[in-house]
């Protein structure tokens, strides 16, 4: 299908993924890999592609969608940090970790949760995020390519290919995905709550 591209997963070729950028600056949806799972994405100001997201994974508007940025000084415009949330952000990323903190003013309602007033944030260690996001100057709205009634998210290049392809507007395949997902920790409160476990190791934060 035209719409899958596979991408070298260490050395990714820029021929190739420009045009995925392009795609999502004009307010496409795309499927991309993750140092964890795959994961659907697009550009924070994209409403149009979030409700195809959300209707593919058949998401209510309740559930909160990850922000993945480049860098924790591209958070602050997103998220409060303290001095020990960012020694902690310092020590885990970039990783398999998604963190939960309290958003700035300047975030929309509709991106965070209307309660709590929080985001989750990531900052992948994958060199086709890295790539993308670097590119971008901005975060990217995601969320795991977990269709509705799996158990397990989508891990398979060939299989996410023929399931994806005609539903969102690229897909970039690389290598095989994982079935684990982040690790969730809620660092609204002190000391950190952990809150799923996964593929980053929680111990090495000083968390069980």
């Amino acid at each position: 299908m035209s719409s899958c591209v596979s991408v070298h997963p260490v050395n990714p070729q820029w021929r190739l993924l420009e045009p995925v950028l392009d795609v999502l600056r004009a307010g496409g949806l795309i499927v991309f890999p993750t140092d964890t799972c795959y994961a659907l994405g697009c550009m924070v100001g994209a409403r149009a592609a979030q409700e195809r997201l959300r209707r593919i994974r058949q998401l209510d508007l309740q559930h909160d969608l990850s922000l993945l940025f480049p860098g924790i000084a591209q958070l602050a415009e997103y998220a409060k940090l303290d001095d020990r949330a960012f020694a902690l952000l310092r020590k885990a990323l970039p990783g398999p970790y998604t963190f939960i903190l309290p958003a700035t003013k300047d975030v929309p309602r509709r991106l965070a949760d209307p309660k709590k007033r929080s985001i989750g944030v990531r900052i992948p260690a994958h060199p086709i995020c890295e790539m993308l996001l670097a590119e971008l100057g901005e975060p990217l709205m995601c969320s795991t390519l977990q269709l509705p009634e799996a158990d397990i998210p989508l891990i398979d290049p060939e299989e996410i290919c023929t399931l994806l392809g005609n539903q969102v507007d690229k897909v970039i395949l690389a290598e095989q995905g994982r079935a684990q997902c982040s690790t969730v920790i809620d660092l609204l409160q002190w000391p950190p709550q952990l809150l799923r476990k996964g593929a980053g190791d929680p111990a090495a934060l000083g968390l069980e």
